[in-house]
C-alpha cells in the first residue's frame, strides 16, 4: 500500500467519523462544526483524486458561507433539541433501511470503477496531437468545456430550480402575517394634524367635590 492510499483510507475514516458525529451530536453547534470537518475530508479525497477545482470550490462554498450562515442561524435560535429528538427512535428503522440501501446502491457504483493503484490521467486528443505535456494539462479547464457543452441544458435547470428557491424564500419571508402590526409609510407621510389629534373642549375651572362622611 503506497502514501496515496493510506491518506485515502484515513481521510475516509475521518469523514465517516464525521458524517455519523453530525446525526448523533447532541448540540446543533456541534453538528455543523462536524460537518465543516465532513466537508474538509471530501475536499482532501478529491484532492487525492486531481479534482483540484472541486475540492477548493467545495472548501469556499460550502465550509467559506454555507456552513458560516448556518452556525449563525444555528446560534441565533433558541432550538429546542428535545423536541427535535423526540420521535428519533420512532422513525429510526426506516431512516437506517433507506441509510442501508443507499449506501449498498453507492458501493456497487463505486466498486465497479474503484482501482487500488493509480492508472494514469487521460489526455485529450488535441494535447496528443501537438504533443502537449501531461503538467500542462488543466482539468479544470476540460470540466468547464464539458460543463458549458455537454451538460448545459442540465446546469441551466439546475440554475431555473435554484432561482425558484430564492424566489420562494423571499416571498415566504416578505408574507404579511395576520398576527403582526403593519402600518404603511405612504400612509405615514399623507396622514394630517386633524386626523390624528382631537381638541376637546373643557371649562377652565370646576366645583370642587364635598366629601361628606355618613
Amino acid at each position: 500500500m503506497d502514501i496515496r492510499t493510506g491518506f485515502f483510507y484515513l481521510f475516509s475514516a475521518l469523514l465517516l467519523f464525521a458524517a455519523f458525529r453530525v446525526i448523533t451530536a447532541r448540540n446543533p453547534v456541534y453538528a455543523a462544526l462536524f460537518l465543516v470537518l465532513a466537508f474538509f475530508q471530501a475536499s482532501a479525497i478529491w484532492l487525492l483524486l486531481k479534482a483540484e477545482f472541486l475540492a477548493i470550490t467545495l472548501v469556499l462554498v460550502y465550509v467559506g458561507a454555507v456552513m458560516v450562515l448556518f452556525l449563525f442561524v444555528v446560534m441565533m435560535l433558541d432550538i429546542d433539541v428535545d423536541s427535535l429528538r423526540a420521535g428519533f427512535w420512532k422513525h429510526f428503522p426506516i431512516a437506517a433501511t433507506v441509510g442501508v440501501l443507499i449506501a449498498l446502491e453507492m458501493a456497487a457504483v463505486l466498486m465497479g470503477g474503484f482501482r487500488m493503484g493509480e492508472e494514469p490521467r487521460a489526455v485529450p486528443a488535441a494535447a496528443q496531437a501537438t504533443g502537449q505535456a501531461v503538467a500542462q494539462y488543466s482539468n479544470t479547464k476540460e470540466l468547464g468545456k464539458l460543463l458549458y457543452s455537454q451538460y448545459l441544458y442540465p446546469l441551466e435547470v439546475a440554475a431555473v430550480i435554484l432561482l425558484v428557491a430564492i424566489i420562494a424564500a423571499i416571498a415566504l419571508t416578505l408574507r404579511k402575517r395576520k398576527d403582526s402590526k403593519y402600518t404603511d409609510p405612504s400612509q405615514q407621510v399623507r396622514v394630517h394634524a386633524r386626523d390624528r389629534l382631537h381638541v376637546i373642549k373643557l371649562p377652565p375651572t370646576a366645583a370642587a367635590r364635598v366629601e361628606t362622611k355618613a
